[in-house]
């Protein structure tokens, strides 16, 4: 399935739909449990926030160093489709099973299960969706993909929120989400189609990254997105963040939802941007909207505005999320896209865990206010570095 389709004027591949449709399911399943995890862990396991840094921040890590593997790999092997499918597989059927624990290392264990899956699939998916888009529409087709991801992650917390108020247990909803993780399989399998590429028989001797091809300003951004994501801790310490202000879980589920509305609207917007005004101004201003977004959660009090600025959050991903998967497609050599993407996956792996631990550690110290006024420290910072980082393509040519 690869003819075009036209949304709103828009010619689409259909690669592009067909993977954003298999995004929207696998986070319909994932988004049943994740906004209900920090909820789960401290009312129904006794754990706190240091143990909730240590299982995102590791599960994170774990999936970013697959995304290297994985993307090296996906460069040298003629289809990158049984990467995708074999990495859906694995979260479908582990997810879930976060219902079955008792203690918090099993749901690290499982957790990270999750992850792997996602490590395993995310940069050949990404890099397929660039091998058939072209340059001028890789901002809005990285948009669609992540709206429709986001859409997928409205609907979940919803459904969740639905079956805890008609009485079922937190570990039924998680067991629950299996249910829309069984039609990823056959929807990749019987409708995703790839053109065999052509390998020479020196990329299919091993997994060694050929980083020597990856040019100095792919590096330099490697090491702006590094910077950034130590400030750029798991999302999990906003819903903490609400649940301690009084926010009840079955509300957090529906902030959640409405907190992916706003995303799946502004990824499509802010990948179309992208595509019109250049990726550097367009990833500038994600980035110095999250350092005020985590600046303000930090030092607002009041219920109300909390929910507010939270909401407002999911700005920042329509500026970030298809922009900086749009710049790596352009900065990659034509034969190297996987393994680009698999480096910058990587690099957020890096930092991931360091940035949740610490984050974790800096709350229970000092407070929230000091651990998100870091985050916003380090997300200006790592913004300063982009200039730096050539367009390689822009609208103007």
């Amino acid at each position: 399935m690869n003819q075009p389709v036209s949304i709103r004027g828009l010619r689409v591949p259909g690669t592009v739909l067909l993977l954003g449709i298999t995004s929207f399911l696998n986070d319909f399943s994932s988004e049943m449990i994740y906004p209900l995890l920090p909820v789960f862990l401290s009312a129904v396991l006794g754990a706190g926030a240091i143990s909730l840094g240590v299982i995102e921040g590791f599960a994170e890590s774990v999936a970013s160093i697959l995304k290297l593997i994985s993307g090296i790999w996906a460069d040298r092997v003629p289809r990158r489709k049984p990467l995708v499918i074999a990495g859906y597989t694995i979260s479908g059927i582990l997810r879930p099973l976060i219902g079955l624990a008792l203690s918090w290392p099993v749901v690290l264990v499982f957790r990270v299960g999750d992850r792997v899956g996602k490590g395993v699939r995310t940069s050949p998916r990404d890099a397929l969706i660039a091998d058939v888009t072209d340059v001028d529409q890789r901002g809005i087709a990285f948009g669609i993909q992540r709206g429709l991801d986001h859409a997928g992650a409205v609907i979940g917390p919803l459904v969740a929120a639905g079956l805890l108020l008609l009485g079922l247990s937190l570990r039924s909803v998680f067991l629950l989400a299996f249910v829309p993780a069984v039609f990823i399989v056959g929807l990749l399998a019987f409708g995703l189609r790839e053109k065999a590429r052509e390998v020479s028989r020196r990329d299919s001797r091993g997994v060694l990254p050929h980083w020597s091809e990856l040019d100095g300003g792919f590096r330099r951004m490697l090491v702006a997105v590094c910077i950034f994501t130590l400030g750029n801790s798991t999302d999990a310490f906003l819903l903490l963040r609400l649940s301690d202000a009084g926010v009840q879980a079955g509300w957090i589920a529906t902030l959640w939802s409405l907190h992916h509305v706003v995303k799946m609207v502004a990824t499509t917007i802010g990948g179309w941007l992208s595509d019109r005004i250049g990726r550097r101004p367009t990833l500038i201003s994600g980035w110095v909207l999250y350092a005020a977004i985590y600046l303000a959660f930090g030092l607002v009090g009041s219920t109300g505005w909390l929910i507010a600025i939270f909401l407002l959050y999911g700005l920042y991903f329509g500026f970030a999320e298809p922009t900086e998967r749009a710049w790596v497609a352009d900065l990659a050599p034509e034969g190297r896209r996987a393994e680009a993407f698999g480096w910058y996956n990587g690099a957020v792996g890096i930092a991931a865990l360091p940035a949740s631990v610490i984050f974790g550690a800096i709350w229970s110290l000092w407070g929230p206010a000091a651990a998100f006024g870091t985050g916003a420290f380090l997300a200006l910072a790592a913004a300063l570095i982009l200039p730096t980082v050539p367009r390689k393509w822009s609208p103007t040519g």
